[in-house]
This record gives structure tokens, C-alpha cells and sequence, in this order.
């Protein structure tokens, strides 16, 4: 029985459908708005935007025009028991609505941090479309939901969740996952910025800093880090490797250096430039003879090595399906069970004592990679934190910005949780077996 089954079963034995509340209605929530919209035994409760225009207008485009926008939350908990839709242009007040799951979709790690936290403690169920609050916070937000018996997640849609399943897929059917990874459909540039694109954004009508943290780097390095500590792999190395690889190419690339490949051990991540996006693969190796010719035997290669591939991902098409997951199977689509990433923040150019750092997709940072360790040991500030930090003394091009080159603002939700996690990992409080465990429960 698939999800949708399962959620009209739940509604006929509660009464009611899940209710969700998403935040933020810009391109990516309007669509998953839509979706919800359209999927039975879920209705798309609360909408938070803090342009409540904005929020009205996405629920009208998916059929819902009669829309409470008060104030007051006795007002607002009233409609939504009702039956009724409300908006508000204040994020945090979805946990302290009659809701059962809050879905963030803002693109803003601050913001993503926060409304989880506040979803968390506030008794809620949340899942986040920003995975760049992952890659920062994500160990944490996972033992914070396993003490309050809640569930935290990436949603589904994007390449490194799905790229996990590919993972499960192959780990269930008893095969050595020697590699884990996602194309990328333009060539690197490290030092692209927002304006050196505003041409190509606006030909794709694209956000040029969206674009940029695509064009840079900075989004495939958050994404194969999420996938590192989701599950529990390595870096192949600092920034990867990226080769240029076709599918028929994936499994003769990302295999030991000792078979011809470029690997040197496995069990890690990695991506590949080319025609494999907007795909993602796992490379896994057959072990038993018997099992390494029937997979010949059904054309998957000519083995021991061979290429599992999933040609595409849909974003917030599919994100839907982590509404499922977490309230009927009550588990995550994607959370870290282990620290083994993180995203280091790199001078595009040579930056200035007195600058603000203008973050992700910005004229200042590009996003790197990183061993988990080799990040700790140089003070690498994570890239999530970068658009909360001044610089305090000169950085070079090409260079990692570490936290003894910044001043950070020490009021933001982020940087408190980041210090917490690392606090946490350094004391062993936050070990892969003890959160597992949780995470089992």
C-alpha cells in the first residue's frame, strides 16, 4: 500500500488529514504548495511568508482562496480546527498552531534553523528544503528531534536525499557501495559571482545568486557533504574529485585506482561533470561470482563494479513524499548519523578587514568540501555561518575563511546551535553508535 493509501487510512481513523504549515511561498514553496494541495489525506494548513500576498496568492494557485490572516492566534487555531487555511507572516508562529508537520522552504539557513528548533521544541514534526541548514546544524537538529520523540529530515526531491535511497537500494539487495554521487550540469567556476551572471540568470529566469552557488560550487559541495553524514561515508577527498563522466563511463571512473579507476579507498562520495545531471548514482561492487554474472547476465556491465542510476530528481514535485515517510513510517527521508563533512567558506577574491560576508551565492564565498576533522583542526568557518560574519582582518583569494577572520553575530540562531553541535562532538556527546541508537528508537 503506497503513501497515498496509507495517509486516507490515517484520515479516517483521526478524522482529519495531516495538517502541514510550510514556510516561505517563493518559487520552490509554491510548487510544493501545489503538491500538497493535490495529495489526499494531507492538507496544506498554515502558509508563513513575510509577504502575506505572496502566501495568499501561492494557496490561491493551488484552489484555496478562503484564507484567515489574523493576528490572533486563538483566531487563527480556531480556523484551522475548523477545517479552515490561515496565513502569517512569522514563521515561528506555525509550531504554536494546531499543525502536525512544519515544512521550510525559506532557502535561508537562519531562518531554516531557527523554525526548526522552534518546530522541535514546539512539539512538531519538520522538514527542511534547505539543506544548507543541514550541513551546519543537521547532527543536532537530529538529537534535539530523537530526545523530544520527533522526527527531523531533509525533504525528499533534491540529489543527496535521493541519492541515499540509491544507497539503501543497493546496501538491501547486499551490495559494497564503493561510491555515492550526483552530476553537475555546468562546468565549475569558483569564482563566479551573481553579477558575472546576471545575463544567464535572467535568460533562465533564475535568481543570479541561486545561480551562482550552482555555477561555484557551493550547492554540490553542500549536497554531497549532507549525503557524506547522512550516510555515514567519507569525501573522496577536499573539493572532490568532479571528473567528466557519461553514464556508461560511471563505474570504469569511480573505482579503485588499483582497477583503473580514480578511487583511493571506497565508501565515499563524489560528483561527476556531464551529461549524468541531473541524475544520481551509486557505484557498487559484487563480491560473490554468482551474483557478479547475473548482474552481467542482465546487461548492468561486465562487473565486479557496476552503476546504479536514477536519471533524474523533482524537487519540490516529490518532496511530498517525505509527509509520508515522517508521518506514517515515522522516519527521516534524509538526517547526519555522523559528522564526516563539512562545507568550508573560501575567498572568491581577496577580501577586506570591514567587509560583511554576503553568504551563499554572494560576490565573497564559495562553498568547499571538507573533511569533517581537517575543518576543525583549521578553524574553517562552516558556510552556513558566512552571512553572519564581519571580517576582522584580511583574506586572500582562494583561501579558507576561518573563524578567527570573522567576528560573528552572536544573536543568530545558526551560530548558537553550531557552537552547541560543536561543543557537543568535542565532548562525544553527539557519537554516530549513541545517535543511531536514538534515531532507532
Amino acid at each position: 500500500m503506497g503513501y497515498t493509501n496509507k495517509l486516507l487510512a490515517r484520515q479516517r481513523e483521526v478524522g482529519r488529514p495531516v495538517r502541514i504549515g510550510l514556510v516561505g511561498a517563493g518559487q520552490m514553496g509554491s510548487g510544493f504548495i501545489a503538491q500538497i494541495a493535490r495529495q489526499k489525506g494531507v492538507d496544506i494548513t498554515a502558509v508563513a511568508d513575510i509577504a502575506i500576498d505572496r502566501a495568499v496568492s501561492a494557496l490561491a494557485n493551488a484552489g484555496i482562496t478562503d484564507v484567515d490572516q489574523s493576528t490572533d492566534l486563538e483566531t487563527l487555531a480556531a480556523t484551522i480546527e475548523a477545517g479552515g487555511h490561515v496565513v502569517v507572516n512569522d514563521a515561528l508562529t506555525l509550531p504554536r498552531l494546531p499543525i502536525d508537520m512544519v515544512i521550510e522552504c525559506s532557502g535561508v539557513p537562519e531562518i531554516a534553523a531557527k523554525v526548526a528548533l522552534a518546530s522541535l521544541l514546539g512539539g512538531k514534526d519538520v522538514a527542511l528544503m534547505t539543506v544548507e541548514a543541514d550541513v551546519t546544524v543537521g547532527l543536532l537538529l537530529s538529537r534535539i528531534a530523537a530526545q523530544t520523540g520527533n522526527i527531523y529530515t531533509v525533504c525528499r526531491g533534491d540529489e543527496p536525499v535521493e541519492c541515499l535511497k540509491l544507497v539503501e537500494y543497493v546496501e538491501d539487495i547486499g551490495l559494497d557501495v564503493v561510491l555515492a554521487g550526483k552530476g553537475k550540469n555546468n562546468p565549475l567556476n569558483e569564482t563566479a559571482t551573481p553579477s558575472s551572471l546576471e545575463a544567464e540568470a535572467k535568460a533562465k529566469g533564475m535568481n543570479p545568486r541561486m545561480l551562482c552557488s550552482f555555477v561555484d560550487g557551493t550547492k554540490t559541495m553542500i549536497e554531497m557533504a549532507a549525503l557524506a553524514n547522512a550516510a555515514d561515508l567519507q569525501l573522496t577527498k577536499r573539493s572532490m574529485h568532479g571528473p567528466a563522466a557519461t553514464v556508461p563511463t560511471l563505474q570504469d571512473i569511480f573505482k579503485p585506482i588499483a582497477d583503473g579507476g580514480i578511487l583511493e579507498r571506497s565508501g565515499v562520495v563524489d560528483y561527476a561533470t556531464g551529461p549524468v545531471a541531473p541524475g544520481v548514482f551509486v557505484v557498487a561492487k559484487a563480491t560473490d561470482p554468482v551474483v557478479h554474472e547475473e548482474l552481467s547476465y542482465l546487461k548492468l556491465g561486465e562487473g565486479p563494479y557496476f552503476a546504479f542510476y536514477r536519471p533524474y530528481h523533482l524537487a519540490s514535485v516529490e518532496a511530498v513524499l517525505s509527509i509520508g515517510e515522517v508521518m506514517i513510517d515515522r522516519q527521516s527521508s534524509l538526517a547526519p548519523i555522523a559528522w564526516n563533512a563539512d562545507v568550508s567558506t573560501m575567498a572568491k577574491r581577496d577580501l577586506k578587514a570591514g567587509e560583511k560576508i554576503d553568504g551563499i551565492g554572494g560576490e565573497h564565498v564559495y562553498g568547499d568540501a571538507v573533511p569533517a576533522a581537517e575543518a576543525k583542526a583549521g578553524r574553517e568557518l562552516p558556510i552556513g555561518l558566512a552571512s553572519a560574519g564581519t571580517l576582522i582582518r584580511d583574506v586572500a583569494k582562494g583561501t579558507a575563511v576561518t573563524y578567527d577572520d570573522v567576528q560573528l553575530d552572536e544573536t543568530k540562531t545558526i551560530v548558537i546551535l553550531r557552537k552547541l553541535q560543536d561543543a557537543l562532538l568535542a565532548d562525544g556527546q553527539l557519537q554516530v553508535p549513541a545517535l543511531s541508537a536514538l534515531l532507532s528508537v
